[in-house]
């Protein structure tokens, strides 16, 4: 059976589009998508990826009109929240260290959540 290799993309409606492309590349170093086929796009670590349908009901995305959520691997979450705390940008922290790490939420401009993950050492 052929599976697919990983996210090729993840696309998503905005009402400003050239500023959330932006913050996303000034806040989580996100790089912009090139204007043309020669200059390579952004490249993530290999690593994990969860990809999870949820409940209809669920409230884990904030507002019950959110129909996704993207989760960030960082190497350093205490030092992503920093910078992004200094930056102005409110993020909640969680408090507990679960098995496979740690977790903060922040929202981007357009209120759309995100999710930022440190995995535990040693996590596979």
């Amino acid at each position: 059976m052929q599976k697919v290799l990983g996210i090729g993309g993840f696309f998503f409606r905005s009402q400003h589009k050239e500023m959330l492309a932006k913050w996303y590349a000034e806040h989580l170093g996100v790089d912009l998508v090139p204007a043309d086929y020669e200059t390579p796009c952004w490249q993530q670590l290999a690593g994990p990826t969860v990809f999870a349908p949820f409940d209809a009901e669920t409230d884990y995305f904030g507002k019950p009109s959110q129909q996704w959520m993207i989760n960030f691997r960082v190497g350093d979450l205490d030092a992503m929240v920093a910078q992004l705390e200094a930056a102005g940008i409110k993020v909640e922290l969680d408090p507990e260290t679960y098995p496979n790490g740690r977790f903060a939420r922040l929202s981007d401009p357009e209120g759309n959540p995100v999710q930022l993950w440190q995995e535990s050492q040693g996590a596979d």
